[in-house]
């Protein structure tokens, strides 16, 4: 144990000072951290650095040993006075596992036994642990943060992570339900909406530098290479109308919200699912024209490994601009084409490989050779069959051609129903409004307009064109790539970690409540994302660790069970006329200790608290 020296700093008078804190070391995956036992004040009564020293040594071995101990005699009566003190109050405030030298036996009414101040702690502990693990609370010390900032920031990153709502919601949970304060060391009196919207906006501030170390911490935390990563966009729409604002626009919004404005969110991901790089665009910002940017920063969110990662992405982003732009930069990449190959044959030296998704239905795998005469092209392409795809595919293509021609039969109808549309013009007009609602069905089909020779239609009818299917070609894709891979299974291997993306982008959205924003300014915007990508950084290492485990349970799941551990209080009145308070966790049960054994968490933040309040005559 030693005393850590702390800067106060007194606006009032302008002067400095120091606090003393006792404090220990301990390693975790090879890194050390300080973990505070007891705050000692300024320590008046000791005058020089020996003293203090003698007094850490001193209050490590009652701590040990017991209070009748004196290894260190002769011993300054001044220092021996405050370690007695300091370690009373250590022993009453649980802060330490003391060998107790006697059973602490009382004797109690058992009719005053109540139960009090409930609330969670479960999952805000594993949270928490993770925290610390990824040395969140160092970077932001080496950013000169002040502790009161650091405490409030964890709470909040934390909160996120297990209870994401509204800024106004999670200081009611924080004051209300959970024991997070307990946790961080913040006063969760002193917790109010606007003190987490600036802390939001605080930790924004340094973001891009939080990100970089972050990035670096996981790899070097878990061996990571970065060999493959990830690229893909989603989008957010804002809850408001945003009229004012640089970044939120009109566009084409993935949860169909075209009455609202939206931002893009761009992410970077290795193929255990942590970030490497994110970038907000604006929400009119296409797909494509976004790669461009983020390969530019690429390389120092990366492992500084000799070869460069290979790029996967969908087929949104994977224009020939694109393309061409990775192999100038010496990338090596894995996407699905834009468009089917028009001209293609199988591949002769390859034999068609057939393996098993999750549900067990069956994906073909058939390596073709593109027709094009292109000497240029080089790559690969993979010609994916998929069963699955295909059944849903021709449910989708019978409901959207049945709609089709009801549609027809309206225009049909409207041609001889008194007050329907009955010019051609108007109808040639309304044919084409059906055929861009359904652009993947219209032209599997030859529709005939009849007329009276004076520009008024007498009949509209539809009819499939002969030979032309649009369940033919139903669950097939093609995979196209620059690696020379001879294996099918690998290239589909490597393809489908882009799931690992859309699950990031998932939890993002939804169980992290980035969708939809409520915020009204472009500041308040950026701090909400990026507090939720915080969050995410705390479920990515937990979800990690276990998965690499066996454990393979969905956030919301694990903080539903990590919920069942709750920190109580206990108050029962002794034969002493004393009320005797003590704050203890409950017994994790299994699940929960299945959890903190295969992270080599702890199970408690704290064994037990203990206070006695004599009874008011």
């Amino acid at each position: 144990m030693f005393l850590k020296p702390i800067t106060k700093y007194n606006k009032t008078t302008g002067e400095r000072h120091f606090i003393y804190r006792l404090c220990e070391s301990y390693r975790i995956h090879g890194s050390i951290h300080h973990r505070i036992i007891l705050g000692l004040g300024k320590l008046e009564e000791l005058d020089s650095a020996d003293q203090k020293r003698m007094l850490a040594i001193r209050i490590e071995e009652l701590i040990k040993n017991g209070s009748g101990t004196l290894a260190l005699s002769p011993l300054d009566e001044k220092v021996e006075k405050l370690a007695q003190q300091f370690y009373l109050e250590i022993r009453s405030k649980r802060r330490c596992d003391i060998s107790w030298e006697k059973e602490d036996w009382e004797v109690v009414n058992m009719n005053t036994l109540k139960n009090k101040d409930a609330r969670e702690i479960g999952a805000e502990w594993l949270c928490k642990q993770a925290f610390d693990q990824l040395g969140i609370g160092d970077f932001l010390r080496q950013e000169n943060w002040d502790e009161k900032n650091i405490s409030l920031a964890t709470t909040h990153i934390i909160s996120r992570a297990v209870y994401p709502a509204s800024e106004l919601k999670t200081v009611s949970v924080i004051r209300e339900n959970s024991a997070v304060c307990e946790l961080t060391g913040f006063e969760k009196e002193k917790v109010t909406k606007d003190s987490l919207y600036g802390i939001s906006r605080k930790l924004y501030s340094v973001n891009r530098k939080l990100e970089n170390y972050l990035s670096t911490r996981t790899n070097e935390l878990f061996d990571l290479e970065d060999k493959i990563i990830l690229y893909d966009l989603t989008n957010t729409y804002f809850e408001g109308r945003m009229k004012a604002s640089a970044i939120a626009k009109f566009g084409r919004s993935k949860e169909k919200r075209s009455d609202a404005r939206i931002v893009v969110l761009a992410a970077v991901v290795n193929r255990e699912g942590f970030l490497k790089y994110t970038n907000i665009f604006e929400g009119n910002t296409a797909d494509s024209k976004t790669l461009a940017v983020m390969i530019e920063t690429l390389s120092s969110h990366t492992s500084a490994t000799a070869r460069k990662p290979i790029v996967v992405m969908d087929a949104g982003i994977a224009t020939e601009e694109n393309i061409e732009m990775l192999k100038q930069k010496g990338y090596a990449y894995l996407c699905v084409t834009r468009s089917g190959l028009k001209d293609y044959h199988a591949d002769i030296d390859s034999t068609p490989v057939v393996i098993k998704d999750k549900r067990d239905q069956p994906i073909e795998l058939i390596k073709v050779m593109n027709d094009t005469g292109n000497p240029q092209d080089t790559d690969q392409y993979l010609l994916v069959k998929s069963q699955a795809k295909a059944l849903k595919e021709n449910s989708m293509n019978g409901l959207f051609s049945q709609r089709f021609e009801q549609g027809i039969e309206q225009i049909n109808s409207g041609v001889s129903t008194k007050g329907g549309t009955k010019t051609v013009k108007k109808v040639y007009e309304r044919i084409g409004r059906l055929k861009q609602k359904y652009p993947s069905i219209h032209k599997y089909y030859d529709i005939l307009v009849s007329d009276d020779g004076k520009g008024i239609a007498t009949k509209v009818s539809c009819c499939h064109k002969v030979g032309e299917d649009p369940d033919k070609e139903a669950g097939m894709y093609f995979l196209r790539t620059s690696l020379q891979e001879n294996d099918e299974k690998t290239l589909w291997d490597i393809y489908n970690i882009i799931r690992e993306i859309e699950y990031t982008f998932r939890l993002l959205k939804s169980d992290l409540d980035l969708r939809p924003i409520y915020h009204k300014s472009d500041d308040a915007t950026m701090a909400h994302l990026n507090l939720g990508i915080l969050a995410y950084w705390l479920v990515a290492t937990i979800r990690y660790q276990l998965k690499q485990k066996g454990c393979h349970s969905d956030w919301r799941e694990i903080v539903r069970m990590m919920n069942t551990q709750k920190c109580v209080t206990t108050s029962i009145e002794n034969i002493k006329d004393e009320i005797v308070c003590i704050r203890q966790c409950t017994e994790p049960n299994k699940q929960v200790s299945r959890v903190y054994d295969l992270m080599n968490y702890k199970h408690y933040p704290f064994t037990r608290k203990r206070k006695t309040v004599q009874i008011n005559a």
